[in-house]
């Protein structure tokens, strides 16, 4: 079972350890008593449990390390050995005379750490001889560990510029040579980890070639930051400059990595090359670096790799401004845009959503480097049109997310919706989105309006947004309505209608323009979307015919100039659109805002067209009895604010409204009514019309019709009918009843003119 292969390894592991400090026992010993030859012979038995083939990567690391720290003990001892007349050279030979090579190396490393500090030498000659003797271990992970400790005792001793072991002979170009050979030959160790037989652990003893394969990928990723620290050691060496690196470093490295042809090296590498060296380097030698990525195999992640190395970049220009003329002389953009290209079309299988996120980085790199550039990021999402065009609406929800994220990036970076209308392929991604993201990119387009308040000043602005958020304005797929979700519809609409108001222009003809540019969108939206989108229309056309108060003007042709007549007539037609929701009630009102809006207007005839299609609606389409009060009020209320009317208009509109007052269901309804159009037929001359229900108003403010006689009548009425045997108590009334006595009382209390005018009334 499994379980008993971990505990088996577990088992070698602790026999190792257990042999390896045996013999750290002794070697320690010798190295007290000064015996050099006992203490390499104990030292060489140490190593050897490093030659176990039996131990995964990570166990084996644990064994390593505790070996590594005795070694470190012995280095010691070896300095020691030489300050008290020990030749360094002899002791050099001496550790080679070990039965195995793998201990035999590992002292040979550690004697060559002494020998290039004792300065006896050129520390080329030994760091050469050192990393051509370790081709001795073939082994993949035992050589790994020992090339890896060859990096580690040899990185501060490199004849780096300004280092102590810099001289005549030694120079960087020897401490480049000696990292990269060391590197390259680590990381065919390394590749050649997968084809490495180890004891099987698993389910009586065998395991799958899938798990196998998987397990050893595991592994290798486990080693592979010691394959690593030579490219962060080669980072670290002063004295590489950036034509070293674009001559010699990067050259040799991308070989090695181009050669390999494995997956998992290629693409750790190709991120430690990105992560390790410095931004201006990778500027300077971007073309190189590019180069080699349609050479990778088509499985590396290659979209990652450019990605960080575009952000990389993208830090590096945003670090300073000096550095953004080194961009344009090198042609960044350009040789990014292009490499991109190439990595697509030599990775067939590439998919989709991988071929966004590449655009997505190239986007954002431009966003950020060269905000100033339309072309540029026209460029870019055209590149994206190209790679889905032929291709069916992207549905796959990664894919969408970062279309949305490409999308997205020049609002968020212009915040104006302006600069997006501009770009020419917006619109064209945005028709490769699936129905249900194009509302959700609609919606984000919308929402940055509204929290930049960006206003859209002209027509044709307006018209390149509503093709944009077309997805919201009528249904792409003839998905009827009803299926969608009531709260998801509704939110959309009303983002719609807010964008509406957003819509504005200082010059009436452009502000007409425009108004008739989202009148004709939104009637293509079906009837369910008016009851939303008609109304801040009209209100937005209001605003303007308040702008335009006092002109005049006869309709005549489309190219005549804005006046408060010609946008009536657009808004009567518009308003007709409603009734095929339907939605009377609402259409009523908007009827009613229209006549109010004539009536200041001073245009009679319009006024009272739209009082004439209210009252239209009220008799033809609004059953309900409820909604009839609601709106005979409305009416009642409207009518009583006109003054434009003359007689003959008013007297028709007056009667007809209370005629419809006396017809509601309800006696209670009827009565309010007719006492709100009672305010109809009298009007001060001072102040207009007034408001009141009541008998007592109009008599206190002197109509004449309205005398103490007829308040008197009133009164002795409501009280024979309240006392009659046939009359239904009702408390509300009774107290209504005894409230107003005790007014009329109250005013003749008071005195004065008022009280005079009461005095003749007997309660």
């Amino acid at each position: 079972m499994i379980t008993d292969g971990i505990e088996d390894e577990e088992k070698w592991l602790a026999e190792g350890i257990a042999g390896l400090q045996q013999n750290a026992f002794y070697m320690h010993r010798s190295l007290d008593s000064n015996n050099l030859r006992d203490a390499l012979k104990y030292s060489a038995q140490m190593l050897s449990e490093l030659r176990t083939s039996r131990l995964s990567p990570h166990k084996y690391y644990d064994l390593y390390m505790r070996a590594f720290d005795e070694l470190r003990k012995l280095e010691m001892f070896f300095k020691e050995e030489t300050k008290r007349g020990c030749s360094i050279i002899d002791l050099y030979e001496l550790v080679q005379h070990a039965g195995n090579i793998l201990p035999r190396l590992y002292l040979l490393c550690t004697v060559g750490s002494v020998y290039i500090k004792s300065k006896e030498a050129p520390a080329k000659d030994v760091l050469k001889d050192l990393v051509e003797m370790c081709r001795g271990v073939q082994h993949p992970v035992r050589g790994l560990f020992l090339r890896s400790y060859l990096s580690q005792v040899s990185r501060d001793k490199l004849p780096d510029i300004g280092s102590e072991y810099e001289g005549d002979a030694d120079t960087v170009t020897d401490a480049v040579e000696f990292v990269l050979q060391n590197f390259t030959e680590m990381n065919k160790l390394w590749v050649r980890m997968q084809h490495q037989l180890r004891p099987a652990i698993g389910l009586s003893g065998l395991q799958g070639p899938a798990r196998e394969k998987e397990k050893r990928e595991k592994e290798r990723s486990e080693l592979r930051d010691l394959v690593g620290k030579n490219l962060h050691v080669l980072s670290q060496i002063e004295g590489i400059d950036l034509d070293m690196y674009k001559d010699t470093v990067l050259p040799r490295v991308l070989e090695q990595v181009v050669n390999c042809k494995d997956e998992l090296a290629q693409y750790y590498l190709m991120d430690c090359i990105i992560q390790v060296f410095p931004d201006e380097y990778h500027l300077q030698t971007l073309e190189m670096l590019l180069g080699a990525c349609p050479q990778l195999q088509p499985t590396v992640d290659i979209k990652t790799v450019l990605s960080q190395l575009m952000e990389r970049l993208s830090n590096y220009a945003a670090s300073s401004a000096e550095v953004l003329p080194e961009f344009l002389q090198v042609e960044a953009f350009s040789k990014l845009s292009n490499a991109i290209g190439k990595v697509i079309e030599a990775q067939v299988d590439m998919p989709v959503v991988g071929s966004i996120s590449l655009y997505v980085s190239l986007l954002t790199f431009t966003l950020r480097v060269h905000p100033d550039r339309l072309d540029y990021v026209d460029q870019v999402l055209g590149a994206c049109v190209k790679k889905l065009s032929g291709k069916a609406k992207i549905e796959d929800s990664k894919a969408t997310k970062q279309i949305v994220a490409l999308l997205s990036a020049p609002l968020e970076k212009y915040n104006d919706i302006g600069i997006a209308l501009k770009l020419s392929n917006y619109p064209r991604v945005m028709d490769h989105l699936d129905n249900g993201t194009n509302k959700v990119m609609a919606v984000v387009i919308i929402q940055s309006i509204m929290k930049n308040t960006s206003c859209i000043s002209t027509a044709d602005k307006v018209e390149a947004l509503f093709e944009l958020i077309k997805g919201l304005i009528k249904d792409l797929d003839g998905t009827p309505v009803d299926e969608l979700d009531e709260e998801d519809f509704k939110e959309e609409q009303n983002s719609v209608g807010r964008l509406i108001h957003m819509f504005y222009n200082d010059d009436p003809e452009e502000m007409l323009k425009i108004i008739s540019v989202v009148r004709k969108h939104i009637l293509t939206g079906g009837p369910t979307r008016l009851a939303f989108t008609v109304p801040p229309l009209i209100f937005s056309a209001l605003k303007l015919v308040r702008r335009l108060q006092g002109q005049d003007g006869d309709v005549i042709g489309e190219d005549m100039p804005a006046t408060p007549k010609k946008i009536f007539q657009l808004l009567h037609q518009t308003i007709e659109a409603l009734l095929s929701v339907p939605a009377p009630e609402l259409a009523l009102r908007l009827y009613l805002q229209c006549a109010e809006a004539a009536n200041d207007c001073d245009l009679e005839l319009v006024a009272y067209e739209f009082f004439t299609q209210a009252f239209i609606l009220y008799e033809e389409e609004i059953a309900d009895s409820k909604a009839q009060v609601t709106a005979i009020h409305l009416i009642i209320g409207t009518l009583q604010r006109m003054n434009i009317f003359g007689v003959e208009n008013r007297d028709t509109l007056t009667h007809k409204a209370t005629g419809y007052s006396a017809k509601l269901l309800k006696k209670p309804d009827q009565c309010k009514a007719v006492y709100a159009c009672s305010h109809l037929f009298w009007a001060d001359d001072q102040d207009g019309i007034k408001d009141g229900e009541r008998y007592l108003y109009f008599f206190e403010k002197g109509n004449p019709q309205i005398t103490s006689s007829v308040i008197q009548g009133l009164i002795e009425l409501i009280t024979t009918e309240m006392q009659s045997d046939n009359s239904t108590p009702d408390p509300s009334a009774d107290a209504f009843f005894a409230t107003t006595l005790r007014y009329i009382e109250f005013q003749k209390q008071k005195g004065g003119v008022m009280g005079e005018k009461y005095e003749a009334i007997k309660v």
